[in-house]
């Protein structure tokens, strides 16, 4: 029994002396660093669309038709656009892969539609970028007629 006392006493003893020891290795200009980096790390991009939805009107069936959504990076990060994604294989977003965008620098997002279907159709694009939500989203829309 006085075995287990003292290996408790002894532990006990450990932990205090390192606990009074540990805040005098505190160095400031670590926690000064710190602080930066957290702060930067609150930094994020916004994607800002000039239109978030784009009408073609009445399109005949076949027609290719393309449309340019423009956007500002709004945020106080570079904004970083992994991939663009349709909601069908008759549309096809092309995004700028090559570099960051800035903090107040403009880009633009291409959506090509190669006219298939019949009637009301409306597609959805989804772009993956590094903002707060992930992912923003823009539409395009066509009324699709028989051609002739």
């Amino acid at each position: 029994m006085k075995k287990v006392l003292f290996a408790i006493a002894l532990v006990a003893l450990v932990f205090t002396s390192c606990k009074k020891d540990a805040v005098n290795k505190v160095k400031s200009e670590n926690v000064e660093q710190a602080a930066a980096r957290d702060k930067a790390a609150g930094k994020l991009p916004v994607l800002e669309f000039e239109k978030k939805e784009h009408d073609f009107g009445n399109i005949k069936r076949g027609t290719a038709v393309e449309t340019v959504f423009k956007f500002t990076n709004t945020g106080d990060a570079p904004l970083i656009i992994t991939n663009a994604t349709s909601s069908c294989g008759c549309t096809i977003p092309e995004f700028p892969k090559d570099k960051p965008i800035a903090p107040g620098e403009t880009g633009e997002l291409l959506v090509k539609y190669n006219g298939s279907g019949i009637n009301q159709i409306t597609k959805t694009v989804t772009v993956t970028t590094n903002t707060e939500k992930g992912s923003e989203q823009v539409r395009i829309k066509a009324f699709v007629e028989e051609s002739e």
